[in-house]
């Protein structure tokens, strides 16, 4: 695969489902990717990028964007809440405000910065254990303690449990948004972004599928 099919991947699955693809972010996830890799791409003219560990993209992007402008970059990982200025001082986008104590964190760095990264919800759609992210149930709640901490919460997040249909998660993920009068869907990779698209994802996260598997560490 490469950017351009998943581009034109986009373009249909967009027009497919009625919808502009300039509304759709294709968010190319370079984590543990090699540099030439991530040049190519910016050498092809993308621009939105994710990673998912903060100290990996301060170590290449500084570099990256002095060399390219314009890059909009979104960390897609999960924060420590030990990176947390890092990240914001880095990241144009944060898609992974998955518990309260980063509510807390965000609000006191904001405050100190005089700047918050747009902010995505983390939503545990399918409850599983192992998986950060807020409960469904407890939705309308963690978003009422973000804007009470004059957070820019732009929208929701979700990763699907690998064994169950993805269609169902986002569904949800897109009616918990709506009911919060939220706009963002953060939600679909590289096996399922055209069926995110179809359930109104405005970023999507691709990876390997634009460059290629990870090499073995």
């Amino acid at each position: 695969m490469s950017l351009s099919e998943i581009q034109t991947r986009l373009a249909v699955a967009a027009e497919t489902a009625g919808r502009d693809p300039a509304d759709i972010a294709l968010i190319a996830v370079s984590k543990q990717q090699p540099l030439d890799r991530v040049e190519a791409v910016l050498q092809a003219g993308h621009r939105v990028f994710g990673e998912n560990r903060v100290q990996e993209a301060a170590g290449k992007w500084p570099d990256f964007r002095a060399d390219h402008p314009g890059v909009e970059l979104h960390l897609v990982g999960q924060l420590q809440s030990n990176k947390a200025r890092q990240a914001m001082e880095l990241f144009d986008a944060i898609h992974s405000l998955d518990r309260p104590k980063l509510i807390d964190t965000f609000a006191r760095l904001a405050q100190d910065m005089g700047r918050c990264p747009q902010l995505f919800v983390q939503i545990n759609t399918g409850e599983e254990p192992q998986k950060a992210g807020i409960a469904p149930a407890d939705t309308d709640g963690f978003i009422v303690r973000c804007r009470a901490a004059d957070l820019p919460v732009a929208g929701l997040m979700c990763i699907p449990p690998v064994d169950e249909t993805p269609s169902l998660h986002f569904a949800l993920l897109a009616k918990l948004a709506e009911r919060n009068g939220l706009s963002g869907l953060s939600m679909g990779m590289s096996a399922d972004f055209e069926t995110a698209i179809a359930f109104g994802a405005t970023h999507v996260r691709v990876g390997s599928a634009i460059f290629g598997e990870r090499p073995a560490n």
